[in-house]
């Protein structure tokens, strides 16, 4: 099943989905159906785990709606099925003040696991924004996350982009700027 074919979005909003794509092994299984359709023993050796537990892993995802099975084929006797993410993007909620961040808590585990060695680009910048000057760079930085997401080949290797705009609350800045 092409990418094409999927729902723009699906917003996370029961219990169990956010239990579901809390879990980083399972945020992993995820980026791998990303692109294309993987069976189990794809995805465990992509992964990097057994395939037993990437089949559990599979079913909590398939059970919360964010994988479905989008093909079978027969081998050997065995029914072997093909999943693939049920959107093309993942909507989590807000985590609230002070609630931790899911994607961001994700984003910087797969960072420290990424080899130390390879090509990384991150950096952190503190800027002094109008709001108009807010909303645009917010709409710019998603614009170009859409460009290159379109642009990308599955055969080619992964790479992640993650980035946050935000205003850090005054007790942060009062807080980091006493010590």
């Amino acid at each position: 099943m092409p990418t094409d074919d999927l729902p723009e979005t699906f917003h996370v909003s029961t219990d169990e989905q956010l239990r579901a794509v809390s879990n980083l092994t399972r945020h992993r299984i995820m980026a791998v159906l990303r692109f294309e359709p993987a069976t189990i023993t794809q995805i465990a050796e992509r992964v990097g785990l057994a395939k037993g537990s990437s089949s559990y892993h599979v079913r909590l995802l398939e059970r919360a709606g964010l994988v479905k099975v989008v093909r079978t084929r027969k081998v050997r006797g065995v029914t072997e099925r093909y999943y693939a993410m049920a959107a093309r993007a993942i909507v989590l909620p807000d985590p609230g003040e002070g609630g931790p961040d899911v994607l961001m808590r994700h984003a910087v585990a797969d960072l420290e696991a990424a080899p130390a060695d390879g090509e990384r680009h991150v950096r952190m910048a503190h800027l002094r924004l109008t709001e108009e000057q807010f909303a645009e760079l917010g709409a710019r930085l998603q614009a170009l996350a859409d460009e290159y997401r379109e642009l990308s080949d599955p055969s080619l290797p992964d790479a992640s982009l993650v980035f946050a705009l935000f205003h850090p609350s005054s007790r942060g800045r009062a807080e980091g700027d006493a010590k």
